[in-house]
């Protein structure tokens, strides 16, 4: 499991921090107040504490998860936030499914079905450096969107360091274009990034409608990231062509053949991703129908998986509990999404809602592109999730006035999740790449480094999402309250008729 390094702050530098995150969340009160979104003092409560926690994520990363059990108290002890709107905003449905896909990929490792993965490539005979390059980048696309990212980027990189140190190359770029599709992959279906699955549970897709309207996008993507990263490391993955002839001539391939058992993991996998797939069937044949039910059976798959796999393996049962499941980063999660409830409970999110139908005009379609840009620039240079919960009780507040707003749900996953690829700290994904590289060799990309190709990856794939949101059809959720009444207007209530308000 990848541990955080622990950073020393020089005191000066430490105070500097501080001081810019008290300005920003003074300003981010004062710005509220002004512009009516916060218009007493329990919402600018709610604001200051919100901005403090996201300040926290970008300035102190290893103190994030301390400032947020204080931003809960805050909100609980003035009363921004009641104690049941606490616990309801916590998403435990959402954390029940990542403990239990945490475990099966713990599973997978144990059975050797990664390392069988890597195996099979790394033999592959008559290998050049262009076919690694499509190899690499597809396999971190197609593996983080059945894994989750973080699990996903561990064993591409075991794969990338094995190559690179066999064939004494540098290996960052290689790591760059791991990550880059990494987070292009894991938007093309709700099992590879909690992004998606929260997005996916908060709007009401089921697998399929997530899949049907994800993957295109997140294909053409991938097709087009492949191909700057070509044009882009070219002289590199020529360098690496040239070193594994010279090295193919002297061994037989790039690492030792080890026969290693995969079938069981492999069944475990297909097993996860069928029934994932035909959950909606599977609720319906169960009676799960209905809005408090829905995609129970998608929550419920991983855990009834998990808790077989602990059964079948029971000496190792502990050790996927207490070594796989990243409780650091889900116990944050948890506390983030609710701070953000209590946006949502003060009525700050929909006073957005409100203040954004008045200065985008045009709708939907027209509020697409913007959604886009500041989800990817949010998610840029804070870690995409946190940007999610903040941005999706707006995009909530639109959907509950009209059905036509839930195509805004697609333009936050792509915006999050393609914008991650901008800065190195955009996903979780990007700073685990990074602790990895660091821990095995002491090196390190820099920021413009990573900046330069990030942006134009980041920029040229939010073009293509917004260019197939505007002309594709897009999936909407069966079944979604909103579709069962009336559209109404951003001060309309819901039970009233347009023509009853005056």
């Amino acid at each position: 499991m990848y541990s955080e390094p622990v950073v020393t702050i020089p005191p000066l530098r430490a105070l500097v921090k501080i001081g810019a995150m008290a300005a920003i969340t003074a300003l981010a009160g004062w710005g509220s107040h002004q512009l009516g979104l916060a218009p007493t003092p329990l919402p600018i409560v709610a604001v200051c504490t919100f901005i403090a926690v996201i300040c926290t994520t970008l300035f102190f990363w290893t103190h994030r998860v301390a400032v947020a059990f204080i931003g809960v108290a805050v909100l609980i002890g003035t009363r921004a936030m009641t104690l049941h709107g606490m616990l309801r905003a916590t998403e435990l449905d959402i954390i029940f499914f990542l403990v239990g896909m945490m475990v099966i990929v713990g599973a997978l490792k144990d059975l050797g079905f990664l390392t069988w993965v890597i195996q099979a490539i790394i033999n592959k005979k008559r290998m050049t450096g262009m076919t690694f390059t499509v190899i690499l980048c597809s396999l971190s696309a197609l593996l983080s969107s059945v894994v989750d990212e973080v699990s996903s980027i561990v064993v591409v990189l075991a794969l990338v360091f094995q190559v690179c140190d066999t064939l004494k190359i540098r290996s960052s770029p290689f790591v760059l274009m791991a990550v880059l599709c990494t987070n292009i992959g894991s938007a093309a279906t709700m099992l590879g990034n909690p992004v998606g699955i929260f997005i996916g549970n908060k709007a009401g897709f089921n697998f399929s409608q997530f899949l049907s309207g994800a993957t295109p996008i997140s294909f053409v993507s991938l097709l087009v990231t492949l191909g700057v990263v070509l044009v882009w490391y070219r002289k590199t993955i020529h360098q690496m062509t040239v070193v594994m002839e010279e090295h193919r001539q002297v061994h037989h391939g790039l690492g030792p053949l080890i026969r290693i058992p995969f079938r069981r993991g492999l069944f475990v996998l297909v097993a996860t991703v069928c029934i994932i797939a035909f959950h909606h069937q599977i609720e319906n044949i169960l009676g799960l129908t209905g809005v408090e039910n829905k995609n129970a059976f998608l929550i419920i798959t991983p855990l009834i998986i998990a808790g077989l796999l602990m059964i079948y393996r029971p000496n190792r049962a502990r050790h996927y509990i207490e070594h796989d499941v990243e409780w650091w980063t889900l116990l944050f999660f948890m506390l983030l999404f609710a701070i953000a409830g209590g946006l949502e409970e003060q009525g700050i999110t929909r006073n957005l809602a409100d203040k954004l139908t008045g200065v985008v005009k045009g709708g939907p379609t027209a509020m697409v592109p913007f959604v886009l840009a500041i989800s990817a620039v949010g998610s840029a240079f804070v870690d995409n999730i946190v940007f999610v919960a903040a941005f999706t009780p707006v995009i909530q507040a639109l959907v509950e006035r009209s059905a036509d707003y839930t195509l805004l749900w697609w333009a936050l996953l792509f915006g999050a999740c393609f914008g991650g690829n901008i800065t190195a700290v955009g996903s979780t994904a990007n700073i685990v790449a990074l602790g990895l590289l660091e821990k095995r060799g002491h090196m390190h990309i820099a920021f413009i480094e990573w900046l330069k190709i990030g942006a134009v990856v980041g920029i040229v794939t939010c073009l293509i999402a917004w260019a197939m949101l505007t002309f594709i059809p897009m999936p909407r959720p069966v079944g979604h309250p909103v579709e069962e009444r009336e559209v109404i207007g951003p001060l309309h209530e819901p039970h009233l008729s347009p023509k009853t308000v005056q």
